[in-house]
């Protein structure tokens, strides 16, 4: 089977400063893994390679055994800045068929369209928000809207750069829940910090700061977390209560 991502011997530089370098990578299909790292480390520039958006300085990349450029209509992706003037009268419904363009035909959406945008939001849980403006929406369930965005072309790969930012503890738990569904028909991959927390759904763990290294979630401990950030970093413990004489049962953990 081809993987759902591939990459060989990739590097790439902006002008004279080496972001990622020598970059080998096998993501397989049905993976659902999480790229984390220091900021400047070389995360957004990773997503943004193997969506054909950057074309590497040397090596190649492929999804499903294509290059990526043709490859579009088989991948969903949710950036990590959404910028939106909250003043301009755009609904919800019309933020997600923006998903539809690159199966759109001309400049009118098709019933088709209509119908892929509403079962998109159904996923996601807002099929009664379709008509509402998309500024009127809480935090959470604009990342929702912009999941049901990028799901609107029924995408095989989803690539989503830090999802769950500026969303309270409640919505990424809801998110990532969504998320762990999706994957049983889709290729996931996820950048994010959030260790402890992201560990529990993801399959394997991709760490890059300009070199990569791919590692199963059972890996994950303090010297590797060392390693990815280099530094120290305190683990903070949730959803639980220590006991009198200190004893943590819970292993939830989340990078802090």
């Amino acid at each position: 089977m081809e993987p759902a991502i591939a990459l060989e011997n990739v590097s790439f530089s902006y002008t004279r400063h080496k972001v990622l370098d020598d970059v080998t990578l096998t993501v397989p299909k049905g993976d659902f893994a999480m790229v984390v790292g220091p900021n400047g480390g070389g995360k957004t520039t990773l997503i943004k390679l193997i969506l054909g958006l950057f074309t590497p300085t040397s090596g190649q990349i492929s999804l499903f055994g294509k290059k990526p450029d043709s490859a579009w209509s088989r991948v969903g992706y949710m950036p990590q800045y959404t910028h939106v003037d909250m003043a301009f009268p755009v609904s919800v419904l019309d933020v997600v068929l923006m998903g539809r363009l690159e199966h759109s035909r001309g400049w009118r959406y098709t019933k088709a369209d209509q119908e892929a945008a509403h079962h998109a939001l159904s996923e996601v849980g807002l099929s009664d928000k379709a008509k509402r403006p998309f500024s009127s929406l809480s935090g959470g369930q604009r990342q929702r809207a912009l999941i049901a965005r990028a799901l609107c072309g029924n995408p095989e790969l989803l690539l989503m750069d830090e999802p769950t930012a500026n969303v309270d503890p409640a919505a990424e738990a809801s998110i990532f829940e969504l998320l762990s569904e999706l994957n049983s028909r889709m290729t996931i991959l996820v950048v994010s910090h959030d260790l402890g927390f992201v560990s529990k759904v993801v399959k394997s763990v991709i760490c890059v700061n300009r070199k990569v290294l791919v590692h199963p979630t059972s890996n994950l401990n303090g010297t590797l977390i060392n390693e990815i950030y280099g530094g120290d970093l305190r683990m903070v413990r949730h959803d639980h209560r220590c006991s009198h004489e200190g004893h943590c049962i819970n292993d939830n953990l989340r990078l802090r």
